[in-house]
């Protein structure tokens, strides 16, 4: 089976009740559960919930309320706040032994067609001859942990390969900006609310690493403690995640141990097709403190 199938399975969640779903959870060798996990399953629970017709996400923002753990199965429960005719809004709250642990505003629209235009895609390398995030993992095999090592270097349902990456036990100050291009091991359906999903699962690797480049520490290091605070994605154009995109990140300001990062996701053809913003933790905690 492809990864992507097992990840796609992940995102599927089961039916408890009206409204109500449940998920089961991933170990990603994180500290905490993977946020990524729990955007994806809400968007996943919200389109669920939706009337007849052809609906497609055009946003979402949300906020991470405490820690997830990667034991306990997330119950997601799903307000349908409004259904009108050319959109529908979704209030999600996901929890972990009756505590909140993300809350979700989700908006869907009906297709609709006027006025275009878009940034230009920046000229960057191809993915064809980039090494994936994977490969630099298993090259760097001994430096992991063995408790999470066999985690780190399996392998994984969306490849990524960064076009100038770091060394995350040994980084150097750098511009906050980076290039990603990423992609699914295997096709998906042409369902859009699935490729919509994936995309957001992936859409939170990268971000808060890339606040973290003008500093030259990394996620990795240790004494950091890092976690996304929130997280945004507006969607503008019809998605395939089984096909090349390119992940344009930035990081314009970090302050009070805030990182603020935009991403920008482009596929091949240069048709920008989403949007993304997030704020996270990046707290360095000295000896002293600990």
């Amino acid at each position: 089976m492809p990864h992507v199938q097992e990840l796609i399975d992940l995102l599927g969640l089961e039916s408890i009740g009206v409204n109500r779903f449940r998920g089961h959870c991933q170990d990603l060798g994180f500290t905490n559960l993977f946020g990524g996990q729990v955007l994806g399953q809400s968007l996943s629970a919200a389109s669920q919930t939706l009337p007849e017709g052809e609906w497609t996400p055009h946003s979402l923002h949300a906020y991470f309320l405490r820690p997830g753990n990667v034991v306990d199965p997330i119950e997601f429960e799903v307000d349908c706040v409004r259904d009108g005719r050319s959109f529908a809004m979704r209030q999600i709250t996901a929890s972990q032994k009756g505590k909140a642990i993300l809350t979700m505003m989700c908006s869907f629209q009906h297709p609709e067609e006027g006025f275009e235009h878009q940034d230009k895609m920046p000229d960057v390398k191809g993915p064809d001859g980039v090494l994936s995030q994977l490969e630099l993992s298993r090259m760097f095999k001994d430096h992991f942990p063995e408790g999470v090592r066999d985690i780190y270097t399996a392998d994984k349902p969306i490849e990524m390969r960064d076009v100038n990456p770091i060394n995350i036990f040994a980084p150097e100050k750098r511009e906050a900006k980076k290039f990603v291009w990423m992609k699914a091991d295997a096709p998906l359906s042409n369902d859009p609310i699935e490729h919509a999903c994936v995309l957001t699962y992936a859409s939170d690797f990268n971000l808060i690493g890339t606040s973290l480049l003008p500093h030259g520490v990394s996620f990795y290091q240790k004494g950091m403690q890092v976690a996304s605070i929130d997280h945004a994605i507006w969607f503008h154009r019809p998605i395939k995640v089984d096909e090349w995109l390119l992940y344009v990140l930035d990081s314009p300001s970090a302050f009070a141990n805030r990182g603020f990062c935009r991403g920008q996701l482009y596929n091949q053809q240069g048709d920008l097709i989403a949007s993304v913003a997030q704020e996270g933790l990046i707290r360095q905690i000295k000896k002293s403190e600990k």
